[in-house]
């Protein structure tokens, strides 16, 4: 167990999970995560390993009992024959037998239809009128003469979900967590380890969480296969209903006219569309009309009378093309049915989630740290929903009042569920709402910039904020940093002035070029020269999860015509940290001319726990320089007061780094060798990082 994990336990007993317990109980029971943790919060709430190896055999002694398989429907249906009672755990819904005037139970799994269930189970439970609810019931059978009658009747229900929430003993224990141990508490309660992934990463996944949290929020995610898009709203809570995009009807979705029965958005708080990409899918006109003024307006109309829901949409899909490709070519819409690729539908969403920054989901980055009961925490997020913490950023920044209404709406939207969930108490300084700020307009962004794509009666918008010392800070995508030259290209080819990195943290950028590509030596694909680059003083920051960054590209001009470089770093201690030193000798390689000669020098702290290792690889980067024009060396700072990181050259040039060379999230460890990230830089996500470039004579 961690301290994070010792910690959560602490103060949240009986609430929390061990997460990778859910797969030692599945086995082959076919059922969502918060069934199973419902199980698990009866018997494994608890940190005690004995405790929990007992609570784990008694959830499997139920689920083996009680669990139908669809393949063992005929046998249990015998037990429930033979004992005239028996207990079973299954999805069932409910509809309304005009002709008998009763309500009729299916379940799904275990094959009976027209199960007797009293009004009262009904009235307490409306969802099963929608759509199969996962319940734990007790079955009866008494046969009867009369074959109007069925021998199924439904004794006890009882749907799977957390009895007890106390939401102020939440809110209130939130302020024993820093922020980052609150988010990380969050990652793993949705199953993810968070030293896994980087600060920007764990938002990422958290927006995802934002419809279950906030009323009518309309949000999309597309981006490659495999990143788990539709895992949340299948997996996580049972107020949630993921069905795919080509299977809903208007009756199902808002009304069925014959009968006036409200269809999913008025039982479920977040209706998530799958599989909703696909340019060969159609889709209904009236579906798609009643569904943009649903976004719109909350209020949908089939019939007379309008109708109110507060259910929120998500929207998931697989994209065709990478990012590049869709900006030049396209729009980051382009994989959506042509019904859905209109701007007056995308106009009412109110983020844009940037799949292609999620990783592929692999099997090292699930926790078996202790996360929270999913239907505990599907409860407390649940309660929040009728809150609005919107304006709780204005006590430190404004954005600005002439931005448009919907977009102005969509990111106050994106903030109050952001807020929600790492801040339900409250408490966040002016840094940490600044950069939920900077996501929230940023998500909003992403859509609208697209929309001038597609739509040229759309006004381009100005995404900006200002601080209190009322200095305007500019906000763009991170696609727009990586890809600038495709940007902001319109479909009539026409291009607006590029702007790169140019945000409030930059308020001076002379490497602006490194964004564009434009400072090799190398000729472009089309044979074309690039431009000459000279390098400059300034200072450039760069946004976590980019790609498209080599060292080549940040270092190289600097470092040309130089025959001495001095890399000044405390923390070349690890393996991978030595290879950053390499792969930066590699450069060097590729721009000098194989006739000259210059001298790398790096001053670096001893890891006293492992300085053996330490040694042999650095020894390992001398050994490898032979013969091919570097002439590496490295001694150890013995002042013990070393803490800057920088490159300086004998030309005069200075490069402060943050981070040093580790500038690089870890890569996919792939068993056969062939993974892009290994071979070459551009292809691997960054850290966020800064440099500092100085001309010192």
């Amino acid at each position: 167990m961690t301290a994070l994990d010792d910690k959560i336990n602490e103060h949240f007993a009986g609430f929390v999970v061990r997460k990778d317990l859910v797969k030692a109980v599945k086995g082959n029971a076919i059922v969502p995560t918060y069934v199973l943790e419902y199980l698990l919060g009866q018997y494994c709430a608890t940190d005690d390993e004995a405790s929990i190896a007992t609570g784990i055999e008694t959830v499997k002694d139920i689920l083996r009992k009680h669990y139908v398989h669809r393949s063992e429907a005929g046998l249990v249906q015998s037990t429930i024959k033979e004992k005239g009672r028996y207990k079973v755990i299954d999805q069932v819904s409910v509809a309304l037998n005009e002709k008998t005037d009763a309500y009729e139970a299916v379940f799904e799994s275990l094959g009976i239809k027209r199960v007797a269930i009293d009004a009262a189970t009904v009235k307490a439970h409306p969802k099963l009128l929608v759509t199969g609810v996962w319940c734990i019931a007790d079955v009866q059978y008494e046969f009867s003469d009369d074959n109007r009658i069925s021998p199924w009747i439904i004794d006890t229900l009882k749907p799977i979900q957390i009895a007890r929430v106390d939401y102020e003993g939440y809110r209130q224990t939130r302020d024993h967590f820093t922020t980052e141990e609150w988010i990380d508490l969050l990652m793993q309660s949705i199953g993810f380890d968070p030293d896994a992934f980087g600060r920007r990463s764990k938002l990422l996944q958290l927006m995802r969480l934002i419809p279950f949290v906030e009323r009518n929020y309309n949000i999309i995610e597309l981006g490659p296969k495999g990143t788990g898009k539709s895992h949340i709203y299948s997996e996580f809570s049972p107020h949630g209903q993921l069905i795919s995009g080509g299977e809903i009807t208007v009756p199902k979705l808002f009304v069925n006219n014959s009968n006036g029965r409200i269809g999913l958005v008025g039982f479920w708080d977040v209706v998530a569309f799958d599989e909703f990409a696909g340019r060969e899918k159609t889709a209904n006109k009236a579906l798609v009309d009643i569904m943009k003024n649903y976004m719109a307006n909350k209020q949908f109309s089939r019939g007379v009378n309008p109708m109110g829901a507060e259910a929120s949409f998500a929207f998931v899909g697989n994209t065709d093309h990478n990012v590049p490709w869709m900006l030049k070519n396209s729009d980051l819409f382009e994989a959506l049915p042509p019904q859905f690729h209109d701007s007056a539908f995308i106009d009412r969403l109110h983020a844009y989630l940037p799949g292609w920054e999620v990783d592929i989901i692999r099997g090292q980055m699930f926790t078996s740290g202790y996360g929270f009961i999913v239907d505990y925490l599907a409860e407390i997020l649940r309660h929040l929903r009728a809150e609005d913490f919107s304006n709780r950023p204005n006590r430190y920044f404004t954005v600005p009042v002439q931005t448009h209404i919907r977009d102005r709406a969509a990111i106050d939207k994106t903030m109050s569920g952001l807020l929600k969930l790492i801040f339900p108490n409250g408490g966040e300084t002016e840094a940490e709402v600044e950069e939920l700020l900077r996501l929230a307009i940023e998500s909003r962004k992403r859509v609208k910039d697209q929309l001038l794509r597609i739509d040229s009666t759309f006004e381009k918008a100005d995404f900006h904020y200002v601080g209190t010392d009322g200095a305007k800070r500019k906000v763009t995508t991170l696609e727009e940093e990586e890809f600038p030259q495709f940007y902001h290209r319109r479909p009539t080819g026409d291009e607006d002035d590029v702007i790169v990195l140019d945000g409030p943290e930059m308020p001076q950028n002379p490497a602006a070029d490194v964004a564009e590509g434009d400072m090799g030596t190398v000729p472009s694909a089309s044979g074309v020269a690039p431009k000459a680059f000279s390098p400059k003083a300034g200072h450039i920051v760069f946004t976590e999860n980019r790609k498209g960054i080599s060292f080549d590209k940040i270092f190289g001009p600097w470092t040309d015509g130089a025959s001495r470089i001095t890399i000044t770093d405390p923390y070349i201690r690890r393996f991978h940290q030595a290879r950053n030193v390499m792969e930066f000798i590699e450069m060097l390689i590729r721009r000098k001319a194989p006739e000259d000669q210059l001298a790398v020098h790096l001053i670096t702290a001893p890891d006293d726990g492992n300085i053996q290792e330490q040694r042999e690889c650095l020894d390992g980067i001398t050994e490898a320089c032979t013969d091919t024009g570097i002439d590496f060396s490295w001694t150890f700072d013995e002042t013990g007061t070393m803490h800057a990181r920088d490159i300086s050259t004998d030309t005069g040039w200075k490069m402060v780094l943050d981070r040093g060379l580790d500038i690089f999230q870890p890569t996919p460890r792939k068993t056969n060798g062939f993974s892009l990230g290994e071979r070459m830089q551009e292809h691997r996500m960054i850290r966020s990082f800064y440099v500092t470039y100085v001309k010192v004579s």
